[in-house]
Parts: C-alpha cells; sequence; structure tokens
C-alpha cells in the first residue's frame, strides 16, 4: 500500500509540537518545544515570533531525522495554532517589529473603552460576530502601531505585514512568498466581515490600520503554498489544513451536526457549539466561523473562558495547595460538598456572558473551617461553572440545547471535574482519548485539501476510544450550587 502522512504543526500558548499522522489518523510521532512567556508589566503577555518559528524548525527536523525512512511520503503540511496572538513584521527583513502580543494580554483594555465609548460596539458586533475586548488581535495591532516609534509611517507606505500566528508560519514557511490566512484566523482579528467573507474597510478605519498589512483570506482547506525554507529536512510540500485550535478541535470531535458541541481545556477555554449557518446573537457570546471546506463556510457559537488550567496551574505552583493532580483529586474526595466555598478566577477580567475586563478574582464564602481542599475544589469548581455560563447562554439566545459535550485538554484527566461537569450541565460528557484533537482538526481538514481522504464520512470512520460522564446530581442539588455561583460573581463584578 503506498501509505501517505501527513506532518502537523499545533502551535499554542505555551509551546510547539510536530506529529506525523498517518492515514488512519493515528499519530505515529511527536516533537514539542516549549517557547518563553514575556510578561512586560501586569496583565501584559508577549511571546518572540522568532523563536516561535525556531522551534516549529526544531521539532519539524527531529520528526524528519527520527522518520527518514518515510519522508517522502508526507504529502502535506497542516498548521492549527493559538489564535489572536498577532504578529507585525518587515515585508523586506521578515523581522518581527516587536514581540507578538498574546490573546491573554490585557494592555488595550483602555483603548477597547474608548472605542466602546465613540459607540462602535454595534457596527464591530454585526460585522464580525465579536465584541471589543483586548482578547482579540486588531487592537494589539493598533498598540503596536501607535507605540513603537516609526511604524505607523512605516505601515502606511506599505512596509509591514500583520498576521496571526498561522499567517506568521506560512510567510516564513514559504520564504515570504504566501501571505495568507484561513477563515476561522480572520474572523478573530474584529477587521473580517464574516457576512461578506471580507477585509472590512469600515472596520480597517475603526481601527486605524492600513489594508496593505492584510494576508490574503482562504478557506481551510485550500492550498497555502509550499514549504520552501531550506532549513526544513522535509519535502516541497503544499501546506494545507490552517485552522484556529478552538475550530480545530471542534472539527476533530465530529461536531459536524447543528448543536453538537466542544470545549477544549487549555491555559483557557473555548467551549462552542456547532451552528452551521450563521446565528445573530448578543455580545455575550461571539459567532465564529467554525471552518471552510469544500467551498462553503460553516458557523459556530463560543464561549470564551480566560482562565482554566491556569487556575489548576496557579494552585499547584503558586499556592502550593498540592504538588500533583492525584494529590488535588484526593483532597476534593475528601469533602462532601463545597461548603459554600466559591472562586471567581477572574485574573485577567471576565469572558463570557460578562465580559468584564476590570473585575478581578476572589474568594467567596470562607469560614474558619475553610481548609485548602475547599480552595481546590472551588477552583476546579470554577471551571465547570464557567461552561455551564457559556452554553446556558447559547440555550437562551438561539434555542440550541446541547444534548451531550465533548470535551479535550489537560484538564480532562481530572476525574471530579469531569463528573462534576456531567452532573451541573445534566448531560453526558464524553472525553477523547486523543490528547491532541486541535492537531488532528487540521489534519484531516489537510489531508481532505490534498484528496488523503475524500470526505467527511471517511473522516467519521476514524475514531478512537472515549470515556463517558453521565449525570448523578439531583436538579434541586445542581441549581442550589449553580445560583451560589451566580452571587458569587456578581459580589465581584465592576
Amino acid at each position: 500500500m503506498n501509505e501517505s502522512y501527513i506532518l502537523a504543526i499545533d502551535q499554542s500558548t505555551s509551546g510547539t509540537k510536530a506529529l506525523l499522522v498517518n492515514q488512519q489518523g493515528s499519530i505515529i510521532a511527536k516533537e514539542t518545544a516549549s517557547h518563553k512567556q514575556v510578561y512586560p508589566q501586569s496583565g501584559w503577555v508577549e511571546h518572540d515570533p522568532i523563536e516561535i518559528y525556531e522551534n516549529v524548525k526544531d521539532v519539524i527536523n527531529k520528526i524528519a531525522r527520527a522518520n527518514h525512512n518515510i519522508v517522502d511520503k508526507m504529502k502535506t503540511l497542516t498548521i492549527t495554532n493559538q489564535r489572536e496572538t498577532v504578529v507585525v513584521w518587515d515585508k523586506q527583513t521578515g523581522k518581527p517589529v516587536y514581540n507578538a502580543i498574546v490573546w491573554q494580554c490585557r494592555r488595550t483594555t483602555t483603548m477597547c473603552e474608548l472605542l466602546k465609548q465613540e459607540d462602535h460596539e454595534e457596527t464591530v458586533h454585526t460585522k464580525t460576530g465579536l465584541t471589543i475586548d483586548p482578547y482579540f488581535s486588531a487592537t494589539k495591532v493598533k498598540w503596536i502601531l501607535d507605540n513603537v516609534s516609526g511604524i505607523k509611517a512605516r505601515a502606511e507606505k506599505g512596509e509591514l505585514l500583520l498576521g496571526t500566528i498561522d499567517s506568521w508560519l506560512i510567510w516564513k514557511l514559504t520564504q515570504g512568498n504566501v501571505h495568507a490566512t484561513d477563515v476561522t484566523n480572520a474572523s478573530r482579528t474584529l477587521l473580517f466581515n464574516i457576512k461578506s467573507m471580507n477585509w472590512d474597510d469600515q472596520l480597517l478605519k475603526i481601527f486605524q490600520i492600513p489594508k496593505s498589512m492584510l494576508p490574503v483570506v482562504k478557506l481551510s482547506d485550500n492550498d497555502f503554498g509550499l514549504v520552501e525554507d531550506s532549513d526544513l529536512e522535509v519535502p516541497s510540500i503544499p501546506i494545507s489544513g490552517v485552522i484556529g485550535d478552538s475550530q480545530a478541535a471542534l472539527f476533530a470531535q465530529h461536531c459536524f451536526e447543528k448543536g453538537m458541541a466542544k470545549a477544549t481545556f487549555g491555559t483557557g477555554t473555548s467551549a462552542m457549539v456547532f451552528t452551521d449557518e450563521l446565528e445573530e446573537v448578543s455580545k455575550g457570546l461571539v459567532t465564529s466561523i467554525a471552518w471552510g471546506y469544500s467551498g462553503k463556510i460553516h458557523y459556530a457559537l463560543e464561549g470564551i473562558i480566560n482562565t482554566t488550567g491556569d487556575i489548576i496551574r496557579w494552585m499547584k505552583e503558586d499556592l502550593t495547595l498540592f504538588n500533583s493532580f492525584e494529590e488535588a483529586e484526593r483532597l476534593v474526595e475528601e469533602l462532601e460538598d463545597n461548603e459554600g466555598v466559591y472562586l471567581v478566577p477572574a485574573f485577567v477580567g471576565l469572558g463570557a456572558p460578562y465580559w468584564s475586563p476590570s473585575t478581578r478574582a476572589g474568594i467567596i464564602g470562607m469560614s474558619r473551617n475553610t481548609s485548602k481542599a475547599h480552595i481546590v475544589r472551588a477552583g476546579l469548581e470554577s471551571i465547570v461553572y464557567q461552561v455551564k455560563d457559556i452554553l446556558q447562554l447559547i440555550y437562551e439566545e438561539t434555542n440550541v440545547e446541547v444534548k451531550e459535550l465533548r470535551v479535550d485538554g489537560g484538564a480532562t484527566t481530572n476525574v471530579f471535574l469531569m463528573q462534576y461537569l456531567a452532573d451541573m450541565l445534566g448531560v453526558k460528557v464524553i472525553v477523547s482519548s486523543v490528547s491532541e484533537l486541535s492537531a488532528l482538526g487540521s489534519v484531516y481538514l489537510g489531508g481532505l485539501g490534498t484528496s488523503i481522504w475524500n470526505s467527511i464520512e471517511e473522516i467519521r470512520q476514524l475514531t478512537s476510544e472515549k470515556q463517558v460522564f453521565e449525570p448523578k446530581m439531583g436538579y434541586a442539588t445542581r441549581e442550589k450550587y449553580y445560583t451560589e455561583w451566580k452571587n458569587a460573581i456578581n459580589s465581584l463584578l465592576v
């Protein structure tokens, strides 16, 4: 059999992975590299784009060397990436003019408030499906243009380019021959009109960003050029299957029918429901392009949770409440319930459905009997309540009811967390045995785009083992906990 292989790049907030995947959808090799998190000021987060690309080259070459006998059978390279993180670079030299500003960065909070006061919120929301918030890319670019000396004039002369991380990697991999992005990443910038499917002149004027800086927008399964960097020990294969990480996980979870939902647990969490068609919703949610495939655009609704996995890391590393995730599980199991203790993890503000960037974290309901076990439980529970907030809002806005939730990401190994999620939502929670779903989503799209697979039906056949959690909690208990959570939020909202 003439086997084909797909090389996938998964460029996330914390690091970069290269994966080699066969035609059965199985990962046969993986390499990883982490990059530095740069915090110039409180609430500011940056990455070095050069370091990220060097890591991309490093992990690709390690895969190539370890699998040298099948390098010539690699048929395409796919990319999934941390969304909203944005780079501005020199068109001639390829050097960034500033570090990448990361999706978590809150430096443009005041700028966003001013844009809202100038009554741009309705225009932006109608055209993009998003809300004006520091999370998205446009104000990050505006900040670079306004704050790096001489940059605005150079941008207006057409000397600079901008792009989310996928665009940056495509530009570097193709040796500057292709400046492109896909529809999912474009739809997260605040600059792309998700109805007319183009960069919107009115939006560009609002954010004062020259159109010449922007990449060409393609469907996720399109051809994004050839790998031409001579530092890479792989053939000059086509790049296809470019998609933002959250949408990629939705695709890999086979959420191809209206109302199918997934939650990806990383540093933050994206809870996303596939709607297929465009749904008009309030600013508490965002409408995103789920993917562009086979000439058609498909849509999803999403709620953004800024802080989930980061809560676990904070409790473990900064508060030193436990030394291992197994210890955290044991601590939580000591308690019959939370005894009224709630942790609101607004370390970088609150996302959907509150959109309150100025709210700060707090622990509510402590008594003298409160122990570290209560704090750990409250931290884990807060992840669940935030997911419930979003799915509840989607139902209220659209009547789209989630019948089950498919989940992935590091936090899914926590049995208490998954059971509590099923209990609070009152639906089945299905945990994929595959931890690399974002990468697989891009692989499936790239494989479809290069005819390794020929249909969605073929993708459905590439199944993997799953663990299912059924709800056990009674309705009255569930509602009591959730009401107390809402009260805790309201006591802190700014």
